[in-house]
């Protein structure tokens, strides 16, 4: 079973969008701190109170569905051009939601708690990047959670450059 949580177009202000799990997460200074021993360099989940997710547009609005699963789901198809996998932890005093650069905007996320695989899929990243001011959405994610062990991060699909860029720029951190 799926359920969807979150449907919108979310306007973020440097590709910047949380899902915290606490009220302390985001944005301290040491962007870098976010990803610390991963592989990828488009989801940090390196914090214990949330993942952070660099989306490719400047400001403006991006599509963004997170839907919650009870298994994992199939691989996304060749129209997700850029695929990665996290793991992170809701604990019981979580009070998840989704947050924009600075705490702009904001909305709950009925994340329950528990270890789960976060999946984000990404299209129209070079879009996105070419066009940050655009009046339009030009970039869709997709993040998918299902309950799963804890494992380490993995670049699933690289398409786009922009999504290149930022695992070479941020990626297999020590």
């Amino acid at each position: 079973m799926a359920r969807t949580i979150l449907d919108d177009v979310i306007d973020t202000d440097y590709g910047w969008l949380d899902l915290a799990w606490t009220d302390g997460f985001g944005l301290d200074g040491d962007v870098d701190a976010l990803f610390e021993g991963q592989a990828n360099g488009l989801v940090g989940a390196a914090s214990a109170d949330g993942v952070h997710l660099t989306l490719a547009r400047r400001s403006g609005g991006s599509q963004v569905t997170v839907t919650l699963h009870d298994v994992e789901p199939a691989l996304p198809d060749d129209a997700w051009e850029d695929v990665v996998e996290v793991s992170t932890v809701v604990t019981e005093d979580a009070a998840p939601r989704w947050v924009s650069w600075a705490g702009e905007d904001s909305g709950p996320l009925p994340v329950p708690p528990g270890e789960y695989r976060l999946r984000v899929s990404a299209t129209g990243r070079d879009a996105g990047r070419d066009g940050e001011f655009a009046d339009e959405v030009v970039d869709r994610y997709a993040v998918d959670l299902w309950p799963a062990a804890r494992a380490t991060d993995a670049i699933l699909r690289v398409t786009s450059s922009d999504a290149a860029s930022w695992h070479e720029a941020r990626g297999s951190r020590p």
